[in-house]
């Protein structure tokens, strides 16, 4: 049996680490709470993070960063991508030099704006050959759940996205190959920023039309500066920009629509913050994306004001009404 490490024993590490099991790996899951690894193994369940769902045997849990590298070829990075940097930093040296590194996170680095294979090649040395990202409508409590989904597994390797491909095969996880790593990840990253903007509408008290005008805009904002970075057209329309972006901005169990949502009503995003454990990486990457495509020379409307939004800046009917009153032109411009 193949054996995978999972760094990040959250909602989304756990949901995947299901999927490869599922798919026939031996799973080690990282926790960097002791107590937390120690739970998962005495009780087959993540309580805090995926509670009511029994894992299966191949997956077991442990706080030793040596012991969950140990014979993985696969690494998988399942912590919020503003912190990428310094967790695997420390989680390196004690990764094969041959194994691939497949990340599961959705965000731009504040800063460097790197995305984040960008991060790990920086961090690891690896090559692009080794450096896979999974992306697509996935939100964790479905996959938990094995409710059918599908995905795209990308890696500038065509050899090594179908190799990963096969790893993560599961009879309620349909992964799709390409290799077009940059295009999923902004794909990835973007939905995040237009969910918020739908949850900011929602929050108001808006309806169907707004939310599928705002999900629609922000498609395009998403697809020009992809396209001005290099990436396929193609790759928006597919699971990893269209789909994750349908699901993210459409269901009640994102938190990127539910903090959204929670602006909108009033709350402030300190106030959020205080009320949840659960990262919103919208929320942490809308400022690194609209300096992103500011760099790149792309116009980001919904960008920036839901950025000014988070910042305090604005507030959700100003940025409505801000986005409505802009200078009219031609869809496709």
């Amino acid at each position: 049996m193949s054996k995978v490490a999972v760094f990040g024993a959250g909602s989304w590490g756990t949901a995947f680490s299901i999927v490869l099991a599922d798919a026939g790996n031996d799973v080690t899951i990282w926790a960097r709470r002791e107590e937390l690894a120690q739970s998962i193994n005495d009780r087959r369940e993540n309580t805090e993070y995926q509670p009511g769902i029994e894992l299966p045997e191949s997956i077991s849990a442990t706080h030793d960063i040596e012991k969950a590298a140990h014979d993985a070829d696969l690494v998988v990075l399942a912590t919020p991508s503003q912190t990428l940097r310094d967790n695997l930093a420390e989680w390196a040296p004690y990764v094969d030099d041959r194994a691939v590194f497949v990340s599961l996170m959705k965000g731009v680095e504040l800063g460097t704006l790197n995305r984040m294979s960008e991060v790990i090649q920086q961090v690891t040395g690896a090559g692009p050959e080794r450096i896979a990202v999974v992306s697509g409508p996935n939100l964790s409590k479905e996959i938990s759940r094995r409710e059918p989904a599908a995905s795209v597994v990308a890696c500038q390797d065509e050899s090594v996205a179908k190799l990963l491909q096969a790893r993560v095969h599961s009879p309620a996880f349909r992964p799709y190959t390409s290799v077009d790593v940059l295009g999923c990840e902004l794909g990835g990253a973007y939905k995040n920023v237009v969910a918020l903007a739908v949850g900011m509408a929602v929050g108001l008290g808006f309806g169907d039309n707004t939310t599928a005008s705002v999900i629609t805009r922000g498609l395009a904002e998403t697809a020009r500066l992809a396209m001005a970075l290099g990436a396929n057209p193609l790759t928006l329309m597919g699971l990893a920009g269209l789909g994750d972006l349908v699901a993210t901005c459409s269901s009640p169990l994102s938190r990127n629509r539910t903090f959204g949502e929670k602006l909108g009503q009033g709350m402030t995003t300190e106030e959020i913050y205080a009320t949840t454990r659960q990262v919103a990486e919208g929320a942490k990457s809308c400022s690194s994306l609209l300096a992103l495509a500011e760099r790149t020379g792309v116009d980001a409307p919904l960008a920036e004001h839901v950025d000014a939004v988070v910042a305090g800046r604005m507030g959700p009917q100003q940025m409505m009404d801000s986005l409505i009153s802009r200078e009219t032109k031609a869809e496709t411009d």
